[in-house]
């Protein structure tokens, strides 16, 4: 049974959509996530899972609550001292 390169794909894809694979295997994964519908449904919800990923790192936290957590950290190394 030969593999029709959806393997290698979805092994790469995490790379392949952060662009740290070399030209030529870039090159071949989307070659093959053009012609397989598989794999593009696979890449879409890999991708929007990296975007909504970095949206949410960039969000901060209500000043509030950064407040509650760094008087916590504080004392918990007032405890540990």
């Amino acid at each position: 049974m030969t593999d029709c390169g959806c393997d290698k794909a979805r092994q790469d894809l995490e790379e392949y959509l952060r662009n740290e694979v070399c030209k030529t295997e870039h090159a071949a994964i989307r070659e093959h996530l053009e012609n397989c519908p598989s794999c593009q449904g696979e890449a879409l919800v890999a991708s929007t899972l990296t975007e909504v990923v970095a949206r949410a790192c960039k969000e901060s936290a209500p000043e509030e609550l950064r407040d509650q957590v760094l008087a916590k950290l504080r004392a918990a190394q007032a405890a540990a001292h």
